[in-house]
C-alpha cells in the first residue's frame, strides 16, 4: 500500500548569511491510520517536520508528498486548498480568533470544510459543551487548547498534525484528548502525528520517530500500541 505521507531526502535551512539547518535529509513514509509520535528535545526539528508535512513551509531541498501530491509544486492558492481539505492542525499556541466565541472558532473551521462534523458534538467530546459561548480571553489555557483541538477535529481531515496537544491540559483531560486522537486513527483511519518532548506519549503510538539535531535517529513500530491511553494512565 502506498504511503499517505512521503518525505524524500527533505532538508530545511533557514537564513542566508547565517544558515541554520532545522531538518537534514529526512526520508520516511507514513500510512493511512497510523498514529505517529515524534519525539525530540527543543530544537530537534519536530515542529519543522510538522510544518513541512502540513504545507505551512516549503523544504529547501527534497520532496514532501501527501496523498501523491508534491507540495513543493503547488501554488500558494492550491497549497491553501490542500491545508483546508487535507490537514487538521492543533497548534501549540492555540491561534484562536479572539473576537469569536469557542463555538464560533470551531464553526469557522467547519464552514471551510466540505464535510464537517457537528460543532456541538465535537465541543462536547473535548469537554467544552458548557463553555461554548465564552470568548478565548474568558477561557483557561487548557480550555483554549481544547478549542484548538475541536477546531482541528471538526473538519474530519485525513491528516491530523498535533504540536504538543496536551501541553496545557491537566492529566485527566489530557487522557481524554489522547483517547480521542487514538480513536481517530483506529476507528476513522485518520493519520495522526503528535509532536512532543514527553517520552510517556510513546505508549500511545503505533509508530515512534525520534529526532535530534534535525535528523531522524530512530523510526520504530510499536507492537504494544493497543494498550495506548490505558498504559499512560497507570
Amino acid at each position: 500500500m502506498a504511503a499517505l505521507i512521503e518525505l524524500q531526502d527533505v532538508s530545511k535551512v533557514y537564513g542566508t548569511e547565517v544558515r541554520t539547518t532545522a531538518l537534514a535529509g529526512a526520508t520516511l513514509g507514513i500510512g493511512r491510520g497510523e498514529l505517529v509520535v515524534i519525539l525530540g528535545p527543543s530544537g530537534s526539528g519536530k515542529s519543522t517536520l510538522l510544518n513541512l508535512i502540513g504545507g505551512l513551509d516549503r523544504p529547501t531541498s527534497g520532496h514532501v508528498r501527501v496523498n501523491g501530491v508534491d507540495l513543493g509544486a503547488l501554488s500558494p492558492a492550491h497549497l491553501a486548498d490542500f491545508r483546508r481539505d487535507t490537514i487538521g492542525f492543533v497548534f501549540q499556541f492555540y491561534n484562536l480568533i479572539p473576537s469569536l466565541t469557542a463555538r464560533e472558532n470551531v464553526q469557522f473551521a467547519a464552514d471551510l470544510s466540505h464535510c464537517p462534523e457537528r460543532v456541538d458534538t465535537v465541543l462536547a467530546a473535548v469537554g467544552l459543551a458548557g463553555r461554548a459561548h465564552r470568548f478565548p480571553a474568558q477561557l483557561s489555557g487548557g480550555e483554549q487548547q481544547r478549542v484548538a483541538i475541536a477546531r482541528a477535529l471538526v473538519k474530519d481531515p485525513p491528516v491530523l498534525l498535533c504540536d504538543e496537544p496536551t501541553g496545557a491540559l491537566d492529566g485527566e483531560t489530557g487522557q481524554t484528548i489522547l483517547g480521542l486522537l487514538q480513536a481517530r486513527a483506529r476507528r476513522d483511519h485518520q493519520t495522526v502525528l503528535i509532536v512532543t518532548h514527553d517520552q510517556d506519549l510513546a505508549a500511545l503510538a503505533t509508530r515512534l520517530i525520534r529526532l535530534r539535531d534535525g535528523t531522524i535517529r530512530a523510526d520504530e513500530i510499536i507492537q504494544s500500541a493497543h494498550s495506548g491511553v490505558a498504559a499512560l494512565a497507570q
